[in-house]
């Protein structure tokens, strides 16, 4: 059974008054009229000094009829028209005093300003200058912490270092590995097909074994620790300043480059690019054909 839709009509039972009557559903599913109605009755009719309502037949409503209503009301104070709001619903008249309970400042809504291209051009730059600042400061804070480290003289815990390498190194072997192999397989298939012609799929185990140890393997072991360690130590980091212990380390004059796990995350990476290599030379191994005798 479909709904009937929310309908207005407009009279005028008194010279000075205009009397909206709303029947129907007023709901946001519902087909629904708009002010430009009642403002159409009322040029056509002027003078009227007041405006009432008759809901006897209004069925369901929600916010919709309060967003139509307060647009009739701002309609009203422009044109210095009264609103009466006595024949309307006794939940819809609460909701109305609650919603202009607190007058609307007139600065509140931010003006959308658009810029000269000079101003957004010299913004960009020197959003890239502190941006570029920062990066350099991050790079010579963790040479530093390098060079300590390298040095003996980086206060750390030994325990933690050994942890987050197990993490970045050990715990990442698997996932390094299966990449590579599947890597390595695709290069033999497509390698093989392009070969074929050619008659020298003998070399598929050579092209994949070598692509693998001097570009394939270090670029993929790269990318993988990237995405995967690299957003683990950066959620961690995140967390670490939203907890203020970034704060903390630096007020008990200690400093932070130290105790993050950069050092850590560059460690493991010799590990990594030898597991990512050895499921490459696997792959050979399987490829190469068997020796004539």
């Amino acid at each position: 059974m479909t709904q009937p839709h929310g309908t207005l009509d407009v009279t005028r039972p008194t010279v000075e008054t205009l009397c909206v009557r709303l029947t129907g559903m007023w709901t946001m599913q519902a087909a629904l009229p708009s002010i430009a109605e009642v403002q159409a009755q009322y040029e056509a009719l002027p003078g009227g000094q007041r405006l009432s309502f008759e809901t006897s037949d209004l069925a369901n409503w929600d916010s919709t009829l309060l967003t139509f209503l307060l647009k009739l009301k701002e309609m009203c104070v422009q044109r210095q028209i009264e609103f009466d709001h006595t024949g309307l619903p006794q939940g819809v008249q609460r909701l109305l005093a609650l919603a202009t309970a607190v007058p609307e400042r007139q600065d509140a809504r931010r003006e959308v300003v658009r810029e000269s291209l000079l101003v957004r051009l010299g913004q960009g730059v020197l959003t890239t200058v502190e941006s570029s600042h920062g990066l350099l400061t991050f790079l010579g804070q963790v040479a530093l912490a390098f060079v300590q480290f390298i040095r003996g003289r980086a206060r750390f815990r030994g325990v933690d270092l050994a942890l987050l390498m197990q993490e970045c190194g050990a715990q990442a072997l698997p996932i390094v590995s299966l990449i590579s192999f599947l890597v390595g397989l695709i290069l033999a298939f497509v390698g093989a097909v392009q070969l074929r012609p050619f008659g020298a799929q003998i070399y598929v185990a050579n092209l994949v074994g070598l692509g693998m140890a001097r570009e394939m393997g270090a670029l993929m072991t790269g990318i993988i620790m990237a995405g995967r360690t690299g957003a683990a130590f950066a959620a961690q980091l995140g967390t670490m300043t939203v907890n203020q212990e970034i704060d903390a380390l630096t007020t008990l004059g200690l400093r932070p480059m130290e105790f993050s796990p950069s050092l850590a995350f560059w460690s493991p990476w010799p590990v990594a690019c030898a597991a990512c290599n050895l499921g490459a030379v696997r792959l050979r191994l399987v490829q190469q054909p068997p020796p004539r005798w």
